[in-house]
């Protein structure tokens, strides 16, 4: 006997959230940024990290979970000239508006044990005064016995949008010191720790200091080992053929905000993206999804 899925509307200090459960596994998202707060399969530990500090608060990003970037990643000065030229003279908060400002629920779809949230965002002239006319942005959040999320920009403009995006995707992990991510060997990376020197990857990566990587070319899919937790967390994505690796480690993370000084410990970031030489020209009347789908098991 199949159990439906249910989806709840809470509220979370400024925040109104949706909670959805289904038989394999619990959501938590955000209407502010479509932003998913927590996704835990049944039994497990939770795959997708969220701080023990997060702040529910109106207009900042909340710590952990996967913040939508977009349309441009990270430092606006640190994207190609497209980008940079599109919004010279405007705002320009670190990775972009749109994790910051509310989404719509355009449609709740249940069928059997599988639920798909749709939510909306079209840019105001206020907080993206540069972006033209008639883009608009997707997200589509699907929860079976996995979890797929699929941003799909559109530009109804009539020239062509250039945006970097990214799911910034924080995992939960038992200890920094031991996990993994395999599927990056041999790939080139850049090291923005390092004066943005270009580096091939030697084996799987592992963590033993502050880590700030952008890969590229990558494979479609990658897996986090954890031993101690004995899983090993996949990652599929499609429209993307960068991502960025991240881990504060100990000095930065006394730094951030809603993140304990402890926190970098059981976390890790791995950001599927648009990136570099990476990003995407659309077409006027074009449009451009980036998907990734989690899934963990057993090992």
């Amino acid at each position: 006997m199949s159990i439906a899925p249910q989806v709840e509307p809470i509220e979370l200090d400024e925040l109104a959230c949706w909670r959805v459960r289904t038989a394999h596994a619990e959501l938590l998202v955000a209407q502010q940024g479509a932003q998913v707060l927590r996704y835990q399969p049944h039994g497990q530990q939770p795959v997708i990290w969220l701080s023990d500090d997060a702040a529910y608060k109106k207009g900042q990003s909340v710590r952990g979970g996967v913040p939508v970037c977009w349309p441009w990643f990270g430092d606006l000065a640190r994207n190609p000239d497209a980008i940079q030229t599109l919004h010279a003279g405007a705002p320009a908060p670190a990775h972009g508006a749109a994790r910051g400002l509310d989404w719509q629920l355009q449609d709740i779809d249940s069928e059997d044990e599988a639920v798909t949230l749709t939510f909306t965002f079209t840019p105001s002239a206020e907080a993206l005064p540069n972006l033209p006319k008639g883009v608009q942005l997707s997200l589509a959040i699907r929860l079976d016995q996995r979890l797929t999320l699929t941003l799909t920009t559109f530009n109804g403009s009539d020239q062509p949008l250039p945006f970097s995006q990214a799911l910034h995707t924080y995992f939960a992990v038992s200890d920094i010191h031991q996990a993994q991510i395999e599927g990056l060997e041999d790939t080139r990376y850049i090291e923005t720790l390092e004066d943005w020197q270009s580096r091939q990857q030697q084996g799987a990566v592992t963590f033993t200091g502050e880590t700030d990587r952008i890969y590229l070319d990558i494979p479609a899919e990658l897996s986090i080992v954890d031993p101690q937790w004995q899983r090993r967390i996949h990652l599929a994505s499609s429209g993307s053929r960068s991502a960025v690796v991240w881990n504060p480690w100990i000095a930065k993370a006394q730094r951030l905000s809603q993140f304990a000084a402890d926190a970098w410990t059981g976390m890790l970031c791995i950001e599927t993206a648009n990136v570099l030489d990476d990003i995407v020209t659309l077409a006027p009347g074009a449009q451009h999804s980036m998907a990734v789908t989690l899934w963990s098991e057993a090992t």
